[in-house]
């Protein structure tokens, strides 16, 4: 009966009200692909075995993504690991690159990026299967934006 009194080990991190800003970065991440690939959380599920409550427990960062598990969600993402790491925030204790300068504060501020609103106006301008008729629509966006573009088609100030 040793066993049933030794004291209970402590398993995984510490329990913390707030998610670590990097887990919670990634899981943005993997939710922005995920949209704009259109995909689900039950179909991201089904594709590397888990459920769809593990898949949204990704996305908030309350858990912890292992190496293995993000190598698997770059596979069917159809992105390079170092994807989920894009402007990821500092880890604070570690050092950052850079060490001769101070690192930029990371900003949660709202990223047009991460608005369903981007994502639709992504997917639909790709399921525009006419290449011209795609650069038109991008044209019309870009005039109506007030953006220019010089003639080999890349942007002016």
């Amino acid at each position: 009966m040793a066993a049933l009194d030794a004291p209970k080990r402590p398993r995984g991190r510490p329990r913390n009200d707030e998610p670590s800003p990097l887990d919670v970065h990634i899981g943005g991440r993997i939710r922005l692909r995920r949209t704009l690939l259109g995909f689900s959380q039950a179909k991201l599920a089904t594709a590397i075995g888990l459920t769809f409550q593990q898949i949204q427990k990704y996305e908030h960062g309350s858990n912890r993504i292992g190496a293995s598990r993000l190598h698997q969600l770059s596979r069917v993402l159809e992105v390079p690991v170092d994807f989920f790491f894009e402007d990821a925030p500092p880890v604070d204790g570690l050092p950052t690159a850079g060490l001769a300068e101070e690192a930029e504060p990371y900003d949660a501020g709202p990223d047009p990026m991460q608005r369903r609103e981007t994502l639709e106006l992504i997917r639909a301008y790709y399921r525009v299967e006419d290449q011209a008729t795609r650069r038109r629509v991008l044209d019309l966006l870009k005039a109506m934006s007030g953006a220019r573009t010089d003639e080999s088609g890349s942007e002016e100030g």
